[in-house]
């Protein structure tokens, strides 16, 4: 019964496919886009009762014994989003090969088991005719957006502001791969972007939604009918920095997939409150409240074998941290972090989180590593106070130390505050330094307060040489005779 429907719905949407013809575009009328190379895009949810992984393997199966044999078949791309809904795009030849393979597909029983695994009701197709043939099998991630512009747009407008996206923006953001364009029989457009992974897309999102270009670009479109779809590729592997996000990110899901990112048999734990391995993991979360442990990733970023974050938690109650994870062969083999309950706005009104989130110049690394190292050994290691303004922008520096305010005089008058009131801040050891683009983090062991034993973790942003902006966070390092794992803090 429930094979009959799914055949019904992808009857429906065959025939919905072919109306309204009027409006398509003059640059593809029906009678070439059997030429032309055609993207055919089926979106949907599995039932509740069915395991993804479950699911997984069997659209595997499908793929390779049943599509892929089909004439003219180009490329199958299985994906899923962060919500667990499943997208299909086929490549293939020419719309006859695109709705030849469905014909069989909807009477060939070898695949029935598959079409009942699929929540008919969810399930939605459709197939444009692209721009230009799909060349991006690096890929890990796609953003497909879907929509109708506007009555009476100028197409041949329209045309040039959609390749002056690509251009002017996405082309230009780290992690491009390709960008395709297509139209349907009835005149829907849709745009498929390919990144190298899911935190290539991520960064580029924010920015191309602030940029005027997508402004004007969206402008065109009838937003009602706008539907996107951002998905991570079911044979891909995630990025390092894209597996801690999921890893942290399964706090809030419940999803126990992110935990085989974990070596099982070697995860050094460098929370002192935390025993080794995943025991240790697994006897923390089973001491979570009732409404469980929340993360919410602000900042991610990749060093070679090492991912930090910059995170919101509500762990033990509201919290910011920053957590170093190291890799190993493919798997997370060490952890370490530094956590801080959430304060109140510091004097210039800026919190532990907000700020700037874009990485760029990634060509800076190493150059941007080296300005934070020198700013920790020769002004908080060794005190050169004459150096700061060499280090600092003097007329530009934000900061988010909860007690501190923005600009050189609000670090000269914290630094007052703590002589004049016999406390201390004093950095005794670098112990790292890890950065992708204009943010490094530097992890540092000291004395802080009334000599308390401290790990300062601090996050700079920098730009032209020189830190514009700073995040902290600063927490006392227990006792030895209170951990529960013998690695150190560091």
């Amino acid at each position: 019964m429930k094979y009959t429907f799914i055949l019904s719905c992808i009857a429906f949407m065959l025939g919905s496919c072919t109306t309204n013809k009027n409006n398509i575009e003059s640059s593809i009328k029906s009678k070439s886009m059997n030429d032309m190379t055609i993207m055919e895009v089926t979106s949907f949810s599995i039932n509740s009762n069915v395991k993804s992984s479950d699911f997984k393997n069997r659209d595997v199966q499908v793929g390779n014994d049943f599509t892929n044999k089909q004439p003219g078949f180009i490329k199958r791309q299985s994906g899923v989003n962060d919500k667990g809904e499943y997208v299909v795009i086929v490549f293939w030849e020419k719309m006859s090969d695109a709705k030849a393979s469905m014909s069989k597909f909807m009477t060939d029983a070898s695949v029935a088991d598959y079409a009942q695994m699929i929540d008919g009701p969810t399930m939605k197709m459709a197939r444009y005719a692209m721009d230009k043939p799909f060349d991006a099998d690096k890929s890990q991630f796609v953003e497909v957006m879907s929509f109708d512009l506007k009555s009476g747009t100028d197409i041949t407008k329209f045309n040039s502001l959609n390749q002056k996206v690509e251009t002017d923006f996405t082309s230009k953001r780290d992690g491009f791969l390709q960008r395709l364009t297509g139209v349907s029989e009835d005149g829907k457009q849709a745009v498929a972007v390919y990144w190298e992974s899911k935190s290539s897309s991520d960064a580029a999102l924010k920015p191309f939604m602030a940029s005027p270009i997508a402004g004007e670009f969206m402008g065109e479109m009838d937003q009602s009918t706008i539907m996107m779809g951002r998905y991570n590729f079911l044979n891909a592997k995630p990025s390092k920095k894209d597996q801690v996000v999921s890893l942290l990110n399964s706090f809030n899901t419940g999803d126990q997939t992110p935990i085989s990112y974990i070596n099982p048999n070697k995860y050094i734990q460098h929370n002192l409150g935390v025993a080794d391995g995943l025991a240790g993991f697994g006897a923390v979360m089973q001491h979570a409240p009732p409404s469980g442990f929340k993360a919410n990733v602000i900042r991610a970023f990749e060093d070679g074998e090492f991912v930090f974050t910059h995170t919101e938690y509500d762990f033990f109650g509201p919290k910011a941290g920053f957590d170093v994870f190291r890799f190993e062969n493919g798997q997370i083999v060490e952890h370490w972090d530094n956590l801080l309950e959430v304060q109140k706005p510091n004097p210039s009104g800026r919190t532990q989180f907000d700020g700037t989130t874009e990485i760029t110049d990634l060509h800076k690394t190493e150059a941007n590593k080296k300005v934070a190292e020198d700013f920790i050994t020769n002004v908080l290691l060794n005190h050169e106070m004459d150096k700061v303004a060499s280090y600092i922008n003097p007329t530009n520096y934000i900061q988010h130390n909860p007690a501190v305010a923005d600009g050189l005089d609000g670090f000269g008058a914290a630094m007052k505050y703590f002589a004049e009131n016999g406390l201390v801040m004093e950095y005794t050891k670098l112990h790292k330094v890890l950065g992708q683009g204009n943010f490094v983090l530097t992890m540092s062991e000291g004395k802080f307060g009334k000599g308390d034993h401290t790990a300062f973790y601090d996050l700079f942003r920098i730009e032209d040489g020189l830190i514009v902006e700073h995040w902290d966070v600063i927490a006392p390092i227990p006792a030895k005779s209170e951990w529960k794992n013998q690695n150190g803090k560091f």
